[in-house]
């Protein structure tokens, strides 16, 4: 499968979060410890967002992320208040840049862990379910690029939450249909520049990891003698597919069938269930 981050909060240099920590997601592409594979050397991505742009910058290589000097370049002149990190291990997908995550669409971004079980049978169904407006902007070949523009068709502008719902339930009702009954197996992050959502679902047994930092003022009060802390606001956030350290009370699991919501507005989470289109 894959592993990845997501950060939002005090605009930081990449380089903090994707280099720095102990077990930090460039050490997940080489050592990963909860994931299917330990290793994720089918390309890599990063997104990010700045104050003057009112769409994310993408960056992607076919390559591993452990020995990328391009993006090692990058995390340590970057900074960004809101940026995704992605690494692959494909399942069953060529290993080409229009395949590495995150996707982008306008604001948007999406970044998946999982797949859809049978997708090469269900593939045309769902493909042509996507809005017709939306279709010429599909790139590449994977099941997550697939279920980020039915989010989009499903309404993904107007209500994050409501639209990954039915695009869930889209997937699992084409595979019944097909004759794959349990087809779901997800995490998955999007952000359109101010909020971030992050879900985590499976169809059947339990879904990939998925994790999320504390308050910050609470590690601040644990931890004083951890500099990042100092430095960054009480509304900073990570949402990662497993910690990038031990430091205690740090990491909280998300839920099984739950999806939680970051934005300035405040932060909370809420069940996650497949909706009906």
């Amino acid at each position: 499968m894959c592993r990845w981050l997501a950060y939002s909060g005090t605009s930081v240099l990449l380089d903090e979060v994707l280099y720095r920590p102990k077990h930090s997601l460039i050490d997940q592409s080489l050592h990963a410890r909860m994931g299917v594979e330990t290793t994720n050397g089918d390309g890599f991505g990063i997104g990010w967002y700045e104050e003057h742009t009112d769409t994310p910058a993408v960056f992607h290589d076919i390559g591993p992320a452990w020995s990328n000097r391009n993006l090692r370049e990058i995390a340590g002149h970057v900074r960004s208040p809101l940026f995704f990190a992605h690494v692959r291990a494909s399942t069953g997908t060529a290993v080409q840049q229009t395949n590495c995550h995150p996707f982008r669409h306008g604001r948007w971004m999406w970044m998946h862990n999982g797949a859809i079980a049978g997708f090469h049978e269900l593939r045309r169904d769902l493909v042509l379910a996507v809005d017709p407006g939306l279709f010429l902007s599909i790139e590449g070949s994977t099941d997550s690029e697939v279920m980020f523009y039915l989010a989009l068709t499903f309404g993904l502008d107007d209500d994050p939450p409501g639209a990954v719902a039915r695009m869930t339930g889209f997937v699992e009702r084409v595979g019944r249909e097909h004759g794959v009954p349990d087809p779901v197996q997800m995490t998955v992050a999007v952000a359109d520049g101010e909020g971030l959502w992050a879900f985590r679902y499976a169809s059947r047994g339990p879904a990939r990891s998925l994790y999320y930092s504390s308050r910050i003022g609470d590690l601040r009060a644990l931890h004083p003698d951890v500099d990042f802390l100092r430095d960054v606001s009480d509304d900073t956030r990570l949402v990662v597919s497993e910690p990038l350290g031990d430091l205690p009370g740090a990491w909280n699991e998300v839920p099984e069938s739950s999806y939680g919501v970051i934005r300035p507005q405040g932060d909370y989470l809420s069940e996650f269930a497949p909706r009906d289109v």
